[in-house]
Order: C-alpha cells, then sequence, then structure tokens
C-alpha cells in the first residue's frame, strides 16, 4: 500500500500581523513566533473564513514581515501540528510557505520547520 500526501494550502489575503511571542524553552533556549491572518471567502455559503497561521523561529519571523505585507494575496502551504502540554493540547497551523498569487514576480517565503515548540 503506497502512502498520498497531500499538500495542505489557504489561498487568501493577509489580514493582518499579531505581535511577536517569545520566551524561554524548558531547555533554557529562546524562542519567537509570529502568528498571522488570512481570510478568503471559502466559508458556508461565501462567508469570510479567517485561519491564524503561524511561523517559529527568529528567522522565519523577520522573513515573514520582511517578504509580506497586509493586502497581499498569498497562497499558503502548512502543516497541522498538535503538541501535548499539562494536560492540555494545542493545535497549529504552521505555514511552511508562503507564495504571492495573481502573477505576482514578489519572492517566494519557504521555512523550514524543524523547530520543537518550547512546550
Amino acid at each position: 500500500m503506497s502512502e498520498q500526501k497531500n499538500e495542505l494550502a489557504v489561498y487568501g489575503k493577509i489580514k493582518s500581523f499579531l505581535p511577536v511571542e517569545g520566551g524561554t524553552s524548558a531547555a533554557g533556549k529562546e524562542w519567537k513566533k509570529q502568528s498571522y491572518i488570512v481570510a478568503n471567502n471559502d466559508g458556508y455559503e461565501g462567508a469570510e473564513q479567517e485561519y491564524c497561521f503561524e511561523v517559529f523561529g527568529e528567522e522565519k519571523v523577520e522573513q515573514l514581515t520582511s517578504f509580506n505585507k497586509v493586502g497581499d494575496n498569498v497562497k499558503v502551504c502548512f502543516n497541522i501540528k498538535t503538541n501535548q502540554w499539562k494536560d492540555k493540547y494545542f493545535t497549529s497551523l504552521s505555514s511552511w510557505r508562503i507564495e504571492k498569487v495573481e502573477g505576482s514576480s514578489a519572492p517566494v517565503s519557504e521555512f523550514e520547520d524543524n523547530d520543537p515548540l518550547p512546550f
């Protein structure tokens, strides 16, 4: 039986960037992450649907706002991750690639996601 991998992607417009978060992991390492909102009209009966994606790591946070702006039409490729911490589960949409759409010649932001979460 062969395993088929499907790329998870959302098309939409960058609506906002949330403040950068940071802290120190249990292992004593500094970390940073930034979340951002992408909206489209793929909801029920064409209603606006919002997705909160995140990037993790100082370099990825810097790249996010260097190459992308509010109002950009993008395709966001992402992974769904769930982590457990203190008997609670946290699910995130971790983006690993952001592409401009509609014939834009702007650069693509691609993130390698090898960093563990701080908890």
